[in-house]
């Protein structure tokens, strides 16, 4: 099979925006705010004190939209590769840059952690800094499978930390409005609901594809949050996952195998009879590109008895809902700004949260339900199984 061009990341990073201006600083926008639980008392005028680990193609985003917020103060950058954390730190006025999280966690003292290293790494780093006495805000997954993860948030809360982890996808106003339309009962009955992201394959490093890498935690995720966040935590899953592209060749490394899976089908079970499915591969051509810009087809949908809701763009980067009712059949587009939510806000919004004392939307236990997802679709992959799920969090959020 002819493999499919790869998306390269200046051409990722092009599409998503890094080489524009900054994002605006961002608010919550949706439930509303209580008070932060087993967290240290944080005075109002304080600033958040953050520490950067990772400053590849993700910290060009984040780096940006954290400098803008009132609530952070950047303290250091850390990277393996010494070269990006002191080129990070230079360019965002960040006094300290490190080579090692072990200096970085000896230097000067910072109150949150934000990791965004490779995937297969988060487990390591969260625990280590946690173990250390610091707060987490974690890139997707905060860990590589459910005991992991579950053991994260365990230690956390013995020694009163936090941990939280991407994605920020509940805090778009669209997510709000759909989670409000299906509260207020506008689509009658909730019976089903279907979600795809995917493109061709990010170049810049091989981490993706190799054991602990794939679409599910990289893509998936995503979906997989939107979806039970708006209907609800998991019960159980079905799932089938496969290789379409055997061999793959990045930035960082000559032609190798492909160990992680590019596609995969997620049937989520949530109760009462409502059903959901992902689909989310490395192997998608999609016209509109990575950023979607231009797309007025769906990739989320929702139906029920008396009405449909349908997600223009990606929940990462949403740009519209239409809601159709038994009322109104035609329907009408609603929630077209995304107003100040942006996919690398999650820090920001920690930071917030933490400087105000008040509690997220975004939950840890919502992250860890996705991971176990993950780690249940690629069983059920395996051993053609239906899956049992046995994490939850704190539903409706809205």
């Amino acid at each position: 099979m002819k493999s499919p061009k790869p998306i390269s990341r200046s051409e990722f990073l092009n599409q998503v925006g890094v080489l524009g201006t900054a994002a605006a600083l961002t608010r919550p926008v949706l439930a509303k705010s209580q008070p932060m639980a087993e967290s240290p008392p944080v005075l109002p005028d304080r600033k958040i004190r953050l520490a950067v680990i990772g400053c590849g193609s993700v910290s060009n985003m984040y780096l940006p939209h954290l400098s803008k917020s009132p609530y952070v103060e950047l303290v250091s950058t850390c990277d393996i590769i010494p070269e990006r954390a002191q080129k990070a730190a230079t360019t965002y006025n960040i006094p300290n840059h490190y080579p090692h999280i072990d200096q970085l966690l000896a230097g000067a003292p910072f109150d949150l952690l934000v990791n965004l290293t490779n995937m297969q790494e988060h487990a390591r780093l969260n625990k280590q800094a946690l173990l250390a006495g610091k707060h987490i805000w974690s890139e997707k997954p905060m860990a590589n499978n459910y005991r992991e993860g579950r053991e994260l948030l365990d230690l956390a809360q013995k020694n009163k930390l936090r941990i939280w982890g991407a994605p920020a996808v509940v805090m778009s106003p669209q997510f709000a409005f759909m989670a409000r339309a299906i509260k207020d009962g506008k689509l009658g009955n909730v019976s089903a609901a279907h979600a795809h992201y995917g493109h061709l394959g990010p170049t810049w490093s091989a981490f993706f594809y190799e054991k602990g890498g794939g679409s599910l935690p990289d893509l998936g995720v995503y979906n997989l949050a939107t979806l039970t966040g708006l209907l609800g935590p998991a019960r159980s899953i079905v799932a089938m996952t496969s290789i379409v592209t055997p061999t793959r060749k990045t930035d960082n490394k000559e032609t190798f195998p492909v160990e992680a899976e590019d596609n995969a089908m997620v049937l989520m079970d949530h109760g009462n009879g409502i059903l959901s499915h992902v689909q989310c591969g490395f192997n998608y051509f999609d016209p509109y590109g990575h950023e979607g810009t231009g797309q007025e087809k769906p990739t989320i949908t929702v139906w029920g008895t008396q009405g449909n809701l349908a997600l223009i763009g990606y929940d990462w980067a949403p740009f519209g809902v239409d809601l159709a009712t038994a009322a109104d059949e035609k329907g009408q587009r609603y929630v077209t700004d995304p107003s100040d939510y942006r996919w690398e806000m999650g820090a920001s919004v920690i930071a917030e949260h933490m400087a105000l004392g008040k509690e997220p939307l975004i939950q840890a236990e919502h992250a860890l339900h996705v991971l176990e997802i993950i780690e249940a679709a690629r069983t059920s992959g395996q051993t053609g199984r239906r899956v049992k799920l046995q994490s939850s969090f704190r539903w409706p959020l809205v």
